[in-house]
Formats: C-alpha cells, sequence, structure tokens
C-alpha cells in the first residue's frame, strides 16, 4: 500500500516571513510560559521561540509544496508551532483553516499577537469543527501526556509495567478513538494528514477499519517544541 509522492517546494513569500517574525515579537511569553510549562516557563521561550519560529517556517515551506490552494484545513490541538503554517496558509495559498485548542487562554494569547491575520484560533474540541478538509493537522495530541498520560508513557516507551494502569488506558484510548474518527471522517479525498511519527498507528489504524487507501511518505521533519518528527500521511477513498 504504497505509492511514490513527489513534490516541489518553494520558498515562502517575504511577507510571509516578516508577518511570522511580527506575531511571534508580540506574543505574551510569560502568559504562554504559564501554559507551556509547570516552572520556568519564561526561560523555556527565551530559549525556544526562536528555534520555533525557524522549524515552524520550514514545516511551513514543506507543507506549502503538498497543499493546493483554497482549500480547507483543520489544525487539531493549535499552539504557538502551529503558527507559521497556519500563517503560510491563509497568506500564501488562499486556504481556510479552522484551528482548535482546549485551552482557553492559549487560543486568546494567540490570538492577540495575531489580530491582523485572517484567522483565529478557538477553544474547543476540534469534533464541532463543520464540514470538510483536505488537510488535518493532528501534530502530539494523541500522546499528549496532560490529556493522555497513560498512552503517552506507552507511546514513548516509558511505560512501567509495575505502576501502568491498564485500566486507565483504556479509558484514554476510547477517548482518543472518537476524537481520532472524529475529525478524520471530515478528511476529503484526496486528503492530507499532518501528524507525528508517534501518531500513525492511530491514522493508518483508522484507515484500515474503513478501508481507506493511505501512504505515509517516508520522510519525517523535525520540530521545535515537543521534538516528535512529524509525517504526512495522503489519504484516498476508493482505492485498493
Amino acid at each position: 500500500m504504497s505509492k511514490k509522492t513527489t513534490t516541489r517546494q518553494k520558498a515562502l513569500r517575504p511577507t510571509t516571513r516578516r508577518i511570522t517574525a511580527q506575531v511571534f515579537h508580540a506574543l505574551d511569553y510569560a502568559t504562554l510560559g504559564s501554559i507551556y510549562c509547570d516552572y520556568g516557563g519564561l526561560a523555556f521561550w527565551q530559549d525556544r521561540k526562536g528555534p520555533c519560529q525557524q522549524t515552524g517556517l520550514n514545516l511551513a515551506t514543506v507543507l506549502k509544496a503538498r497543499l493546493p490552494r483554497a482549500g480547507r484545513s483543520l489544525y487539531v490541538g493549535a499552539g504557538v508551532a502551529e503558527l507559521p503554517p497556519l500563517i503560510m496558509e491563509t497568506t500564501e495559498l488562499d486556504r481556510a483553516v479552522a484551528a482548535y485548542t482546549l485551552r482557553t487562554l492559549e487560543a486568546e494569547t494567540l490570538n492577540a499577537a495575531c489580530q491582523e491575520i485572517p484567522f483565529r484560533i478557538q477553544a474547543g474540541n476540534a469534533r464541532r469543527a463543520r464540514g470538510t478538509f483536505d488537510h488535518v493537522w493532528m501534530v502530539s495530541v494523541l500522546n499528549d501526556p496532560d490529556c493522555y498520560p497513560e498512552t503517552s508513557a506507552l507511546s514513548y516507551g516509558r511505560a512501567n509495567p509495575v505502576t501502568f494502569n491498564a485500566l486507565a488506558f483504556s479509558r484514554e484510548r476510547a477517548k482518543i478513538l472518537r476524537l481520532t474518527d472524529g475529525c478524520l471522517q471530515k478528511l476529503a479525498s484526496p486528503g492530507l494528514v499532518t501528524t507525528s511519527v508517534e501518531e500513525i498507528p492511530w491514522v493508518t489504524d483508522w484507515c484500515r477499519k474503513r478501508r481507506v487507501f493511505f501512504h505515509v511518505e517516508k520522510h519525517d521533519h523535525a520540530t521545535a517544541l515537543v521534538g516528535d518528527p512529524i509525517c504526512f500521511i495522503h489519504v484516498r477513498r476508493g482505492e485498493q
């Protein structure tokens, strides 16, 4: 179940880089520090904001080559790292985006820095998004240690067989399957899923159960914050 995927990358426009730099400069890192870290959040962002911006621009460049103009993207768990791709999609490709985070304060903080850009990040569950999308971005969501601690421990090889809570994991898995289905059922055909390497099994399991063709690109791409490498999965219905 594989096909060769060829893409030709084109550099981002200077305007996109300028807008991204302005947004990252305008972010309230003190507030973001309290959201992302238990302690030392401001120092964390002083160290990571530059790499996060540059890595985000690199990912936006890679993503740009894989998306058509004037489509729709669903971002599940949008945060600081997602800002460069969101800016690229809306300013260069004239795409509509629906971006969600479960944290209200995070949505407010990000939107405050993005007032001049044609998108808003919504506080809530991405399952409530309406319509169909030709691209779903779901990176480091299904293995989030805050939402799914047992699943995260298992995904990253940190699970202790003595203390691992199988019952809690079973509950988390049910929630993850509902979230995955609720978001991927909105995916148009052909469609693209951007996800982390650790989350591939959830996406491919969804595809297999529904007899949906998928192709996972061989190369992955670095991220700045969580460290999970990102990959692209091409999805098409009605193919053997």
